[in-house]
């Protein structure tokens, strides 16, 4: 018995080892399997292009067969401080808005003038600088026309005559502080889903008591909320008054809302598209570990890149349709002249930029290392200190240069047409050399506000042809700031542009405190804000975005209102343009030459197929 038992021990044992070998034979056959697939897969992008780049002749000769507009809005400010300030920023407004205008001084306006436009916009504290011109100026109203006050004036005589007509039965002297946007109705994208907080409050506004007539579209946060924003009719005209009081540039969106409230309806080219940049992706991972990774995940820095951040960052783009554009770094050294040793150490740069690719995504250049494109005449004022400066232009060529190669060896077939500058700093030089010597960089993505010595920029086609398309939010943390400055340019140009770095969860001043899950809720929170918002704007990579750009720059626009209908003629029209439309208080009929899709009560979504373009009004 125990010699049976034994054989039997003994032949399970062979019978084990026999299952073993085959499991481990099929695992390396598998292993081979994966490896040749791996070797075979083509690393194109695999989304398919939603609009591509135009040729600079083409758009040259559309924009030449564009007629030369009569203005139509008359812009007349105080040359003081304060005048200045509303000029620029709505001078800025009715540019990206394509209106045509007029932007003169008050104190030289003139009253027979008024006949000739549509709108007037006020940036004027002190009213006796118009003297007599304020009683025409409400009279043209009154027969039709559109007036906009920027901000409240100063008390005065001229003030009081004029309170039943813009809609103020009673006001104090003070002003209070904002500290907050809440929107009473929904007339701008987002407005409803929340109160808007501002990062830096001051003494900004006038407590005011409305008249029955006014329709408040803003008012401030608070227990005592003061009106911000407000519409009136005045006889035939309309009269729109911001009690607002900021000029910097995020709030763009704000004014552009309140002049598309002036008469019974308006449009204005927008570029219709949400962007996702990742800085630094692909590109070296820090070594070693992390006190935030280690405390929540127990595991070093390169695996939680792997194994959490980036998973989570796909999933997130999954559930909203987002295609990534990731700009790579190859290398993080200080070298800045030439030759530059290359980077051999593939294998983390080819499974992420591979992933990426087939997500849709697309790669675009950060730089060879981390060292902006400057020379050692460039100024940082102070700031980063431990940049290095590049010794000459064909330094900078060289690097740039090899980072090409290194992206097309690993990337074969893949275009590289995006460029956005390490902590958004780029010097003149450098962007002469970028169009230069590497006329496949068709845009540069840095930052839409000013910091600093940082590169900002306005979304157009620059005069070399190189396309402009600034980033406008960025990082995990989404402070108020961010938020009001999404609403902003969502409601002014509907476009989203956003980025963040795979290291923000490192440091504590970009977020790495409240760690990566809360991060991350952050982040998929502000896209859920943005498609909740906006459910129907494109989901666009770096590079057609810059052919939206091209597009929304390129086309002018004549607005022609009757009774019946709003008739669009378009200058510069290729093959589609996107256009915000406001009616106040008319409803659209049937379109001629393009489609329109309702986004809120009141405001409507273009797409025009055709350089003319017809809404029939209800």
């Amino acid at each position: 018995m125990k010699r049976e038992h034994a054989a039997g021990g003994a032949e399970r044992q062979r019978l084990n080892f026999k299952r073993m070998q085959i499991v481990i034979v099929l695992f390396v056959l598998l292993t081979i399997v994966l490896y040749l697939v791996q070797k075979s897969v083509s690393y194109r992008s695999q989304g398919t292009s939603q609009l591509e780049l135009l040729a600079p002749e083409t758009l040259a000769a559309a924009a030449a067969e564009t007629a030369e507009q009569e203005p139509v809005c008359l812009l007349l400010w105080q040359d003081d401080p304060h005048g200045r300030a509303g000029r620029d920023l709505m001078e800025d407004v009715l540019d990206q808005t394509k209106v045509p205008y007029v932007s003169q001084e008050a104190s030289t306006s003139a009253a027979e003038e008024l006949d000739r436009y549509q709108t007037v916009v006020l940036a004027v504290d002190d009213l006796s600088v118009l003297g007599e011109s304020v009683i025409d100026i409400m009279d043209w109203a009154s027969s039709g026309g559109g007036l906009m006050l920027f901000d409240i004036p100063s008390r005065s005589g001229y003030l009081d005559l004029l309170f039943a007509q813009i809609g103020v039965a009673g006001m104090r002297d003070d002003y209070v502080v904002v500290r907050g946007l809440h929107f009473c109705r929904p007339f701008m994208l987002g407005g409803e889903l929340r109160d808007y907080g501002i990062t830096d409050p001051y003494e900004s506004s006038v407590p005011v008591l409305l008249d029955s007539q006014s329709e408040v579209y803003i008012q401030s946060t608070g227990s005592d909320p003061v009106p911000i924003l407000w519409r009136r009719p005045l006889g035939e005209g309309t009269v729109v008054v911001s009690n607002l009081d900021f000029a910097d540039k995020i709030y763009r969106g704000f004014y552009a809302a309140a002049y598309s409230l002036l008469g019974d309806g308006f449009a204005w080219p927008v570029i219709n598209g949400a962007t996702f940049y990742i800085d630094d992706f692909p590109a070296p991972v820090p070594q070693g570990d992390d006190k935030h990774i280690s405390k929540d995940y127990n595991m070093s820095v390169k695996d939680f890149m792997t194994q959490v951040w980036w998973p989570d960052v796909q999933q997130m783009a999954l559930e909203h349709g987002v295609r990534y554009t990731g700009l790579v770094i190859e290398l993080y050294s200080d070298e800045t002249e030439a030759p530059v040793p290359a980077n051999d150490d593939l294998n983390r740069y080819q499974y992420f930029g591979r992933s990426l690719l087939n997500m849709g995504g697309e790669i675009g250049f950060h730089g060879y290392n981390h060292m902006p494109l400057v020379l050692k005449n460039f100024d940082y004022r102070g700031e980063y200190d431990e940049y290095k400066a590049w010794g000459s232009v064909a330094d900078m060529v060289a690097g740039v240069a090899e980072l090409d190669r290194f992206c097309a060896s690993l990337f074969p077939g893949e275009k590289f047409q995006v460029y956005v500058p390490p902590s958004n700093i780029l010097s003149d030089e450098g962007r002469a050399m970028l169009h230069e010597s590497f006329p496949q960089i068709k845009a540069v993505a840095s930052t839409y506000l000013a910091d600093g010595v940082c590169y900002d920029q306005e979304f157009e086609v620059a005069e070399d042809g190189v396309v402009e398309t600034p980033r406008v939010i960025s990082g995990y943390i989404m402070s108020d700031f961010m938020y009001l400055s999404a609403v902003a340019e969502l409601n002014y140009r509907f476009v989203s542009t956003h980025f963040q770095h795979p290291d923000d969860v490192l440091d504590e001043d970009r977020g790495a405190a409240l760690g990566w899950a809360e991060m991350s809720r952050r982040l998929d929170g502000y896209m859920d804000w943005l498609y909740t918002s906006a459910p129907d704007i494109r989901n666009l990579t770096g590079t057609e975005l810059a052919a939206a750009v091209q597009r929304y720059d390129n086309v002018r626009v004549d607005r022609e209102l009757t009774e019946d209908a709003m008739t669009l003629t378009l200058g510069g029209f290729v093959d589609e343009a996107w256009l915000m439309v406001r009616l106040n208080g008319r409803q659209p009929g049937q379109v001629q030459g393009g489609e329109l899709t309702e986004l809120l009560d009141g405001l409507y979504l273009l797409r025009a197929d055709e350089s003319r373009v017809v809404i029939g009004l209800d």
